[in-house]
């Protein structure tokens, strides 16, 4: 698969308000963007650390994945993101390889990326994002 980054860790947790004054002043960090991503039911908040980013991921639904995540398990990490080049073709290279996938077609994410989850089950209890930026002036 070789990603060519980590392109950010997402964190869930119950409020980007509560949580802004950490990052912003005991990490340091500068939140350079809030939004929604209506269809996965969350808002996101973005901290960048040399290439890699901090994702803050509040649910707006409670029936929503983040939602569900903090009933069962609390705050914390949620997921890894790996940027990857041709994100279709390595969603069938890992199926090929036998790993489940949450997402079998690449969906748009926040920031413009496609996205794409490969199932915890499959990935040593870790879920794995994949994303692509497909409007990216390195291609």
């Amino acid at each position: 698969m070789k990603p060519t980054h980590i392109e950010h860790i997402g964190i869930a947790v119950k409020s980007i308000d509560e949580a802004l004054p950490f990052y912003e002043n005991v990490m340091g960090l500068k939140c350079y963007n809030i939004e929604e991503v209506a269809d996965q039911k969350v808002r996101t908040a973005f901290f960048m650390i040399g290439q890699t980013k901090i994702e803050l991921l509040e649910s707006t639904d409670p029936e929503g994945p983040v939602g569900k995540f903090i009933e069962k398990r609390g705050e914390g990490i949620h997921h890894i993101a790996f940027a990857v080049d041709q994100i279709e073709d390595k969603l069938r290279k890992a199926e090929a390889a036998g790993i489940r996938l949450i997402d079998s077609t690449p969906r748009k994410g926040a920031e413009g990326l496609s996205i794409a989850f490969l199932h915890p089950k499959s990935t040593f209890g870790v879920l794995t994002e994949l994303c692509e930026d497909k409007n990216s002036k390195n291609k």
